[in-house]
């Protein structure tokens, strides 16, 4: 596993990404202490767009806003 200070993945952090892409694993130091790991995704934990559309519309159908307007929600959350 490859070790590169903070600074330095900052500023070549595209090319970091590309290396842990095709499968590298990067451990990120701070004065030399370890402080984060960057290794791939695992691509088996990704839920498929059209799966989670169907989840939004079945959570949609059980919860309904009360005679509330979209409006009156966005100005409650404003204030």
């Amino acid at each position: 596993m490859a070790t590169v200070g903070a600074y330095e993945a900052k500023t070549h952090l595209t090319k970091l990404l590309e290396r842990v892409a095709k499968g590298e694993k990067i451990t990120i130091t701070k004065h030399g202490v370890p402080v984060a790991i960057l290794h791939p995704a695992d691509a088996s934990k990704t839920t498929p767009a059209r799966e989670i559309i169907e989840q939004l519309k079945r959570f949609r159908r059980g919860h309904r806003l009360a005679g509330l307007s979209l409006r009156d929600l966005i100005e409650d959350g404003r204030r």
